[in-house]
């Protein structure tokens, strides 16, 4: 027998309508944006164990890559400290230690606070202010007479009880540039919408960043900035190999640093996890 139609009861036909509605929800939703989350291991590496600094390397303004000048970043009762006692002048000794492999996509979280410590002959603008450098150039490259590493800054920021507000989680750049709404922004550093913190409280940070695409600020669970296409460009660092420096490069990994610049703080808490 030869068919020359097919007619579809009324059953089957929504049937098969919901199955092709259903298929292509899937379809849509494989593509989403929601997808750049999905992490590489679903798995969080903590990047500090607890005990020594072990997987981390110093870096000293006027000191070579690997001194721990005055031995001040520390690890005392299973954090990290960034610790001034056994300095006598700071003499612009802006300092950083790097975690020892580079990242590209990641989510880091990491909880801080500051101390009373704060060497008076430090700059007056580093006074209760820290941060967490990322995508940063290896500490093997900075210069001995480089004062800040080319990278990008988690900057930290605390109340200077003058009145004035002073969020956190802002942006810095030494060295290089940002896109802020749009467009390229030319200010050193943007300020984050978070309330203000006391010195000695424990504050929780996250950054969430895809290579150079798109950067997420969070401050105790709260997204407080965003920013795209971070790249190589602008001032601020001085003294660095000028073949380092090619304003315009995208910067699409990198290593990540504890900031110490005459501001005693404490970390704790280390974790990344690795995105797709």
């Amino acid at each position: 027998m030869r068919l020359t139609h097919l007619t579809l009861s009324q059953p089957l036909s929504r049937l098969l309508i919901l199955l092709l509605v259903a298929g292509f929800s899937v379809a849509i939703y494989a593509f989403t944006p929601t997808q750049r989350t999905k992490s590489r291991t679903d798995e969080w590496q903590s990047l500090f164990n607890g005990k020594d600094l072990q997987g981390w390397v110093p870096k000293f303004h006027h000191h070579e890559t690997g001194e721990n000048y005055a031995n001040t970043f520390r690890v005392v009762d299973g954090e990290i400290q960034v610790n001034y006692d056994d300095y006598t002048r700071f003499e612009e000794r802006y300092g950083h230690l790097f975690y020892e492999k580079p990242f590209s996509s990641f989510h880091l979280k990491f909880d801080y606070r500051f101390t009373d410590q704060w060497m008076e002959d430090a700059p007056e603008y580093t006074y209760r202010n820290s941060g967490v450098m990322f995508h940063s150039q290896s500490p093997e490259s900075i210069l001995k007479e480089q004062d800040w590493p080319i990278s990008v800054e988690y900057q930290m920021l605390a109340d200077a009880e003058d009145g004035n507000p002073r969020p956190t989680g802002n942006m810095c750049s030494p060295g290089t540039e940002v896109f802020y709404q749009g467009e390229m922004d030319p200010r050193h550093c943007i300020n984050s919408s978070s309330p203000t913190f006391s010195w000695d409280e424990w504050v929780h940070a996250e950054l969430i960043v895809y290579e150079d695409s798109l950067v997420i600020h969070k401050v105790n669970g709260k997204q407080v900035l965003e920013y795209t296409l971070p790249q190589i460009g602008g001032g601020v660092a001085n003294r660095f190999d000028p073949e380092l420096k090619v304003d315009g490069k995208p910067l699409t990994e990198g290593y990540i640093g504890l900031q110490a610049e005459g501001q005693g703080v404490v970390f704790k808490n280390i974790m990344i996890k690795e995105l797709d």
